[in-house]
Formats: structure tokens, C-alpha cells, sequence
């Protein structure tokens, strides 16, 4: 008696390759999609408060300490955040992405990097019922500050 079972079975393999491999490249998808975003929020934290920390230690006798203040604050976020490669476009300074800003003897180092920024990085999926795959808000933003 002949039986016909091996030919039943052909295409199983593939489609249960193609069920798998579907879940596996939506987990990597996920884990690559929001890591990258939170390594630049943790990176932009840290940057804000070391330029921050840094600049407490200017001497208020300096001439010009507000511009003073500002430049080093600036300088110490460019440095904190040169580790992110270009093609992320992070600007800096005066109306940049990162920025020190003194007023009223307060010091704020803040980045308010754009969502739309990272799309041009990471591409985003629009899945359906879902939504879009990272989900984030319209920046990623962090600030530190300190009143002198």
C-alpha cells in the first residue's frame, strides 16, 4: 500500500517559515525601531545635565558671564552629543536642535530633537490597526537647568 503523505506535506515547511520568520523580523524590528530612540533620549539627558554641571564651575566673575555661560554650555552639549553620526542632521546653538539658553540668572540646556528628523534615519511602518511602528512624539526633547 502506497501512501501519499510525504506529498501532502511539501509546502508546509515554507509556510511555517514564512509564519515564523514574519513573527521573528517584527521582534527585531521593534528592538532595532525603539532602541534608537531611547539611546538618544538617555544621551540627551546626560548631555543637558553635564553642560549644566559644567557650568557651574565658570567663575561669575568672568567677563561677559551670561555669553560666557552660554558658550560653554553649548560647547559641552556639542561634545557630550558627538558621538551621533551626521546623518541624524542635530543641529546645535542658537535656534539648533540642542541649545543653552541664560535668562534671568538661569541657565537651560535643553534638545528638542524632531521625530521627523529620525524618520529620515529609521523608516518608520505604518501598520494597520496599529498605527505607526516606532510610535513617538513629535520630538524627543530633554532639559536641565539651574538658577545661578
Amino acid at each position: 500500500m502506497k501512501t501519499d503523505l510525504p506529498h501532502k506535506q511539501k509546502g508546509a515547511v515554507a509556510i511555517e517559515f514564512a509564519l515564523v520568520f514574519v513573527i521573528f523580523f517584527a521582534v527585531f524590528y521593534a528592538i532595532v525601531s525603539y532602541s534608537v530612540p531611547l539611546l538618544l533620549m538617555q544621551s540627551f539627558n546626560e548631555a543637558t545635565a553635564e553642560a549644566v554641571r559644567r557650568s557651574v564651575a565658570l567663575d561669575p566673575n568672568t567677563s561677559d558671564y551670561p555669553n560666557a555661560v552660554v558658550n560653554l554650555a553649548n560647547s559641552v552639549l556639542q561634545q557630550q552629543l558627538s558621538w551621533v553620526p551626521k546623518a541624524f542632521n542635530l543641529t546645535y546653538g542658537t535656534g539648533g536642535d540642542a541649545k543653552a539658553v541664560y535668562s534671568a540668572g538661569q541657565l537651560t540646556a535643553s534638545v528638542s530633537y524632531p521625530t521627523s528628523k529620525l524618520n529620515q534615519v529609521i523608516p518608520f511602518l505604518v501598520l494597520p490597526g496599529l498605527g505607526t511602528v516606532p510610535s513617538l512624539p513629535a520630538s524627543l526633547s530633554a532639559q536641565s537647568s539651574i538658577q545661578f
